[in-house]
C-alpha cells in the first residue's frame, strides 16, 4: 500500500503523523510511504531522517494525496485538503465531526473512507488513540491556566499552589477520565486545592484511592457544578461522549457568576466544548475574556509540545496504520470491531451513530457500508 504523510497546515500544528521509526516498520513490511518535505521540520526531524528509512519525499501535499492509498494524519483534514480526497482513498486522523458539520459534508462528498482516531476503542470500552493526547491535553490544562492567572493576562493574579501563609487556589476538574485525572494529578503536584467532579460513582471511588486526601471528590449534580464553579479560581472541563458534541455543563450565566480573573480551560472544545461560553481559539490567541472571565480554548492542545505529543502518538497508531496497509481497509476493520467503532465516514455514508445524530442525518451500519460498491 502507498501510504501518505502530508504536512499539517492548521494553524501552529508542528506534529507529524508518522515519524522514521514508523515510516522504517513499514517499509520494512514492504509498503511505500510518500512524505511531504518538511513535514517534520516543525519537531526537529529533519527530511533526509525519512530518506534515510525508505521514505519518498514529494514537494507539494497535492502529490501526496494523488499518489497515496492511506492518508496519515494528525488533525481533520481541512477544506483545501479535502477537495484532493478521492472515492475509496482512507484518510485516518483526529476528526470530531459531532462539532464540525461542515467537514463531514465534504468527507461525504469525496466519497473517502473516513476512520477517527477518537472513536476507536479497546476491550475495555476505552479511547486507545484519543488516550495520550488527553494526557498531554489533561497536563498541560494546569500550565496553562496556571499562567492565565496571571494579571497579566486577565487573570486574578493567584498562585495555584499559595505560599506558606496564603491560601492555595481552588481548582475543579469536570470529569475523571483520562485528561481529569491527568489535569488532578498536575494540580496536587503544585499544591492547589483540587475537587474532580464526575457522574460515575466507581471512577470516583478509584480517583479516591488514587489521591486519597489531596482530591477531593464529589457526584455531578447541577447543584454540585454550580456550587464549585462559583468558587474555583480555575475550572478544567474534560467531559467527552466518544463521538457525541460535549455535553454543555456550565450555562453562561454560570460563568457571569464567577469571580473576575477567574479561568476556565476547556480542553472539550474540540467536540464543542463543555462551557456555554466557549468557542474555539488558536495558539497565536489562546484566550479570550467573556463574562469577565478568561477562557483557554486551543483546539489542539498538544500541538504546544508538538514532539512529545507526536512520538506518544505514533506508539499508539502505527498497530492500526500497518494493519491498514497488511490487510486492507475492508479486512482491518471488519476483523476488529474496535477499530471498526473508528470508521466514522464510508463512501458517502455516516457510519458513526453519534454524528449522524448530531447532524440530524441518516446512519448506515459500518458493515453495510464497507460491502457497497
Amino acid at each position: 500500500m502507498i501510504i501518505g504523510v502530508p504536512k499539517e497546515v492548521k494553524v501552529q500544528e508542528d506534529r507529524v503523523s508518522l515519524v522514521p521509526s514508523s515510516v522504517r516498520e513499514l517499509v520494512h513490511h514492504g509498503h511505500k510511504v510518500c512524505v511531504e518535505v518538511g513535514a517534520g521540520a516543525g519537531i526537529g526531524i529533519p527530511d533526509h531522517a525519512y530518506e534515510a528509512v525508505g521514505a519518498q519525499l514529494l514537494n507539494t501535499p497535492q502529490e501526496i494525496f494523488t499518489s497515496a492509498d492511506l492518508i496519515v494524519k494528525v488533525k481533520e483534514p481541512q477544506s483545501q485538503e479535502c477537495k484532493w480526497l478521492r472515492p475509496n482513498q482512507i484518510i485516518f486522523t483526529y476528526l470530531h465531526l459531532a462539532a464540525n458539520h461542515a467537514l463531514t459534508r465534504l468527507l461525504q462528498t469525496s466519497h473517502c473512507i473516513a476512520i477517527a482516531y477518537e472513536t476507536i476503542t479497546d476491550a475495555f470500552n476505552r479511547l486507545p488513540l484519543l488516550s495520550p493526547m488527553s494526557e498531554v491535553a489533561g497536563r498541560m490544562a494546569i500550565q496553562a491556566g496556571a499562567h492565565c492567572l496571571e494579571k497579566s493576562q486577565g487573570g486574578r493574579g493567584i498562585l495555584l499552589g499559595g505560599v506558606p501563609g496564603v491560601m492555595s487556589a481552588n481548582v475543579v476538574v469536570l470529569g475523571g477520565g483520562t485528561a481529569g485525572t491527568e489535569a488532578v494529578r498536575v494540580a496536587i503536584g503544585v499544591g492547589a486545592n483540587v475537587t474532580v467532579i464526575d457522574k460515575s460513582p466507581r471512577r470516583l471511588q478509584e480517583l479516591d484511592l488514587q489521591f486519597g486526601s489531596q482530591l477531593h471528590t464529589l457526584y455531578a449534580t447541577r447543584d454540585a457544578i454550580e456550587t464549585q464553579v462559583l468558587n474555583a479560581d480555575l475550572v478544567v472541563g474534560t467531559v467527552l461522549v466518544p463521538g457525541e458534541a460535549a455535553p454543555r455543563l456550565v450555562s453562561r450565566a454560570m460563568v457571569a457568576k464567577m469571580r473576575p480573573g477567574s479561568v476556565i480551560v476547556d480542553i472539550a472544545i474540540d467536540q464543542g466544548g463543555c462551557f456555554e461560553t466557549s468557542r474555539p481559539t488558536t495558539h497565536a490567541q489562546p484566550t479570550y475574556i467573556e463574562e469577565g472571565v478568561v477562557h483557554y480554548c486551543v483546539t489542539n492542545m498538544p500541538g504546544a509540545v508538538a514532539r512529545t505529543a507526536t512520538f506518544a502518538l505514533n506508539n499508539v497508531t502505527l498497530p492500526f496504520v500497518l494493519a491498514l496497509a497488511e490487510q486492507g481497509c475492508k479486512k482491518a476493520l471488519l476483523d476488529n470491531p474496535h477499530f471498526l467503532n473508528g470508521l466514522n465516514v464510508c463512501k458517502g455514508k455516516i457510519t458513526c451513530a453519534a454524528v449522524a445524530k448530531s447532524m440530524n442525518e441518516p446512519y448506515t451500519v459500518p458493515t453495510q457500508a464497507l460491502e457497497e460498491k
